[in-house]
């Protein structure tokens, strides 16, 4: 009792902060403080337009953004990270909102708190890091393809058109455009987007997204130029509240309160990973993450926020406007409060198209031209998986994007080990040690031929062992010898207890020698050798295997009765 409550003890505190993490915080304030008030003026408009698509409104959007921002950039794995509303947990939610209204939408977001926190607890976020790095990569452009066309409509100065396709919207906002141009929101997006790629290229560190809305801001104003703008912000947030709680629904929101942790996760382990990539010297802890966007998704609910994540965009506008710590994140969502109380007059003159531009910059600065070409030159496998979970991201969703990169890369991965698998012919050869006549080298090089499996017998590679051991020339006595073999499931195990039964129908007489410890219980629970170790030709060592397949060739006369000393292998 005392040992688990000590080890329960233990991984709480693996997930808290650590002092030398917030103490970072305040080596470079001035850094993360502009780089928070980017990310700020970038988020607030996601936020609303998040919170409105989701079904629940504005204000939980603006929720969403101000308590899971801050909570997730104190708790998280992960320095860089910046969490609030997204699109790709907008496109679960709406279903969610239409069956449960939105105490059943609030319902999921605390369940989906609950469940990451245990995934955190349970050390889960470390199986992120078998996510290949091709999945990583075509994600990252997939994502930034996303990013850049949701941002044609605003760009283009036209309404965003309904559909929930982003290619489609795109297209359908162009064609708006052709209609009726709207060239004043094209320069203004157009001149952030090349302030921001020009001036990165100079200044890195430099806030020129911040620079160039505040330009865009003060020239459109007094020129009363025809640009959308941002409009009415709602006037503070919601008391926190626990009447939204569904108790009586709690069974059938289990499903959709597990689809929505697994996002959560995903989209933002990913998204921590990006920041890695982007960043130099910065790497998260996948565990912490997960419990920092659990507390985020359970206090969320309390203001009347919608589910969050780790959200890929803005988490880019913030390592790119030169975020140092984990202050620059607390301080958007800090700024955002501020903003939602005292300046929402002010914001709501930001013209849309100045905010398309800061993201349109930031897509194009997601993908790391480098990196993709390495990815593209590696090997052809890495480079379909690359291309594959880049087009699966923008045709179809964050989640099937990765799982089909994951489930691509997987299948190559096993083709590839299966392809090592060897079955190498080790004859007995007149060069090996021993008194022996030359008669009787040539009989053991006819009738006595050993195997050397090296490589994993498992299902991937299992057929491909079957048709070369089934190819195996007219013998007397065939020796499988196993000690390299370095794992085997019950579909090799299977594999080889069919080559057995194949050879030994031909009249062939096996031997296996160098059973590992680890691959005798696959073996004997499935009776491949129990009938071949009754009748004595299971050996430890491949020479007491020869040894006996000679003795039993002289019995049946194959082999002269004069005695000689085992063979060594």
């Amino acid at each position: 009792m005392t040992n688990a409550l000590t080890s329960g003890l233990a991984r709480v505190r693996s997930v808290l902060p650590e002092r030398g993490e917030l103490a970072a915080m305040g080596r470079r304030p001035r850094r993360d403080l502009l780089a928070g008030l980017t990310v700020a003026i970038v988020a607030l408009p996601l936020a609303l337009g998040f919170g409105i698509s989701s079904g629940m409104g504005a204000e939980a959007g603006l929720a969403t953004a101000v308590v899971a921002g801050a909570l997730a950039a104190v708790f998280g794995g992960s320095g860089l990270q910046v969490s609030g509303p997204t699109g790709a947990m907008t496109v679960v939610l709406v279903p969610i909102m239409h069956q449960h209204g939105a105490s059943g939408v609030l319902t999921v977001g605390a369940l989906a708190g609950l469940l990451l926190i245990a995934l955190a607890l349970g050390r889960a976020g470390k199986y992120m890091a078998l996510v290949p790095a091709p999945v990583v990569e075509g994600f990252t452009i997939g994502i930034a393809c996303v990013i850049g066309l949701q941002q044609i409509p605003a760009a283009l100065g036209v309404p965003a058109p309904a559909g929930d396709k982003v290619t489609m919207v795109a297209l359908h906002a162009a064609g708006d455009f052709l209609a009726q141009p709207h060239w004043w929101a094209v320069a203004i997006a157009a001149t952030v987007a090349v302030l921001m790629l020009v001036g990165a290229r100079r200044r890195p560190t430099f806030p020129f997204s911040l620079v160039a809305v505040a330009l865009a801001t003060v020239t459109a104003e007094p020129a009363g130029l025809p640009v959308t703008r941002i409009g009415d912000l709602p006037a503070g947030l919601p008391a926190p509240s626990l009447s939204f709680l569904q108790l009586s629904a709690l069974p059938s929101l289990l499903t959709p309160a597990i689809a929505v942790a697994a996002l959560a996760a995903l989209e933002s382990l990913l998204s921590a990973t990006v920041a890695d990539g982007m960043s130099v010297n910065h790497k998260h802890d996948p565990d912490r993450e997960l419990f920092g966007q659990g507390l985020a998704n359970l206090a969320a609910p309390l203001f009347g926020g919608v589910p969050a994540t780790g959200a890929i965009a803005r988490t880019a506008v913030n390592v790119r406007s030169g975020a140092h710590s984990r202050l620059a994140a607390l301080a958007h969502a800090g700024i955002l409060a501020v903003i939602v109380f005292t300046a929402s007059g002010l914001v709501a003159r930001i013209p849309l198209a100045a905010l398309a531009g800061v993201l349109l910059a930031t897509s194009i600065r997601m993908v790391e031209a480098g990196s993709v070409k390495a990815m593209m030159r590696s090997t052809r496998g890495d480079a379909v998986v690359l291309v594959l979970t880049a087009i699966a991201t923008l045709v179809l969703d964050l989640v099937q994007a990765v799982i089909l990169g994951l489930i691509v890369a997987g299948a190559l991965a096993l083709r590839t080990i299966a392809r090592n698998v060897r079955l190498d012919a080790m004859p007995i050869r007149p060069d090996l040690p021993g008194n022996h006549t030359d008669q009787e080298h040539a009989l053991l090089a006819e009738h006595i031929v050993a195997y050397r499996l090296d490589g994993p017998l498992f299902f991937a590679a299992a057929h491909r062992f079957l048709l070369e051991l089934s190819e195996v020339a007219t013998v007397s006595v065939v020796i499988l010898r196993m000690s390299r073999v370095t794992t085997i499931d019950a579909s090799g195990a299977l594999v080889l207890g069919d080559a057995i039964q194949r050879l030994e129908r031909r009249g062939i007489i096996v031997y296996i020698s160098g059973i590992r410890d680890g691959h005798h219980q696959p073996l004997h629970a499935l009776g491949v050798i129990a009938r071949l170790d009754h009748a004595g030709r299971v050996f430890a060592t491949t020479p007491e295997a020869i040894s006996a397949a000679r003795d039993q060739l002289r019995r049946v006369g194959v082999l002269p009765a004069s005695p000689h000393h085992a063979l060594p292998g």
